[in-house]
């Protein structure tokens, strides 16, 4: 009959509408509601970072007055750790177990991540843009559901090394950084960006220290007295800051002094290691310096301005931490957009694995690009040194 294929038709329609708006949802997620999880170092000697976790609950505050993510309010539920692994631990199973979230978002430092990495894997729970910049949360092939943010510090510490061998092939270099996982794959990336022939020549002390050292004034004189005239430097802010003012009271002026992109706040770092002591310092990063006069008329920033002053007044505006969690913040955001209505772990997950976005605070040419077999979302970055005032990019944009 000729009202068959017709009816066929219809019925094949009516199934495919049905198919298209059938909802998936996985812990955490309902009609109105994503519920996230995170740890964070609100107590301890890491605390000067809890301003990213601060950062990211004022600006899902912010998502949810404007409706949310497809209709679904961000639920945030952000706990401390005080930088602390057992501490994390703790945390992170209750906010699995008992709170049901759907991701551990952005959760900081590497020690403390890698603490749950195994138990979120295991379980099969994103652990979703960690705070850490180590090279192994990229380790999409053993570890599946843990993914980083930032530029890896062994891709960060091969641009300095890289600078330094054009600029002084003959330095005497001394390596500071914390004994940890993140700290050894910074100082290792060093080396590894001078070559072992370099090494060996070139590299005259290394020292390290502990979080919970109250000083690090004797690491200092140590490198100092090696003769070095080339520093680098990775360290919380707390340890940062002193081994900046030591430097200079100290009377330890280096010709090249590399700071780790993850302690340049202006207001956490330099500001109390003096700003006289840092000037000259140099780094990299990835993000608009919102205090950067070349800023001033960029859209992006004045958007960022109008969400410290309507969502976080209290912020300092000279902390970069804060543009880094927006920024995570805003990466987290069109991951669930991308999810559309499935939002089981698996498709999140995917998700994550599936981006290619220029963020508004990332400097002109840097994306945030991922795939199933790349987990590092930020792989380029500019060189910048501290005037005394701001930090000032200088060269090309370096990396992918």
């Amino acid at each position: 009959m000729k009202w068959q294929p017709l009816i066929i038709a219809a019925i094949l329609s009516i199934a495919s509408v049905a198919t298209a708006a059938e909802k998936k949802y996985g812990p955490g997620v309902s009609d109105t509601d994503i519920k996230l999880g995170q740890t964070s170092p609100y107590s301890g000697p890491a605390s000067a970072y809890s301003v990213i976790a601060k950062t990211q609950l004022a600006y899902f505050k912010m998502i949810n007055d404007q409706g949310g993510v497809n209709g679904r309010k961000i639920n945030l539920i952000s706990l401390d750790d005080a930088y602390s692994p057992p501490k994390t631990v703790e945390q992170t199973r209750k906010l699995v177990e008992q709170e049901e979230v759907a991701v551990i978002l952005n959760p900081l430092g590497t020690p403390t991540g890698l603490s749950v990495r195994k138990y979120l894997n295991d379980k099969k729970v994103p652990q979703l843009f960690v705070g850490a910049g180590a090279t192994l949360w990229g380790d999409h092939e053993h570890f599946p559901w843990s993914i980083g943010f930032q530029p890896s510090y062994q891709a960060e510490t091969a641009v300095y090394a890289k600078y330094l061998l054009d600029k002084m092939p003959d330095a005497k270099v001394a390596l500071f950084y914390q004994n940890d996982d993140a700290g050894k794959d910074y100082g290792n990336g060093f080396k590894k960006g001078l070559g072992p022939d370099n090494v060996a020549r070139m590299v005259v002390s290394e020292a390290t220290y502990e979080a919970t050292d109250p000083t690090i004034d004797s690491q200092i004189v140590k490198l100092k007295t090696s003769g070095a005239n080339v520093l680098f430097m990775h360290a919380i802010p707390k340890q940062a800051a002193q081994a900046i003012r030591k430097i200079g009271e100290i009377g330890w002026k280096p010709d090249i002094f590399f700071l780790a992109a993850t302690s340049t706040s202006v207001s956490s770092v330099l500001k109390p290691a003096g700003f006289d002591n840092a000037k000259g310092i140099i780094s990299s990063y990835f993000l608009k310096d919102p205090n950067d006069p070349q800023w001033q008329n960029d859209k992006s920033v004045q958007d960022w301005q109008a969400f410290m002053k309507a969502y976080f007044p209290d912020g300092n505006l000279q902390d970069q931490l804060i543009v880094y969690g927006y920024t995570v913040a805003q990466a987290t955001v069109q991951v669930f957009k991308q999810c559309g209505d499935d939002l089981t772990h698996e498709n999140i997950m995917k998700q994550a694995a599936n981006m290619d976005i220029a963020l508004p605070m990332m400097l002109p040419g840097i994306k945030v690009k991922t795939s199933l077999t790349d987990y590092f979302p930020v792989q380029a970055m500019r060189l910048q040194r501290f005037n005394g005032e701001v930090w000032e990019l200088f060269g090309e944009t370096i990396g992918e």
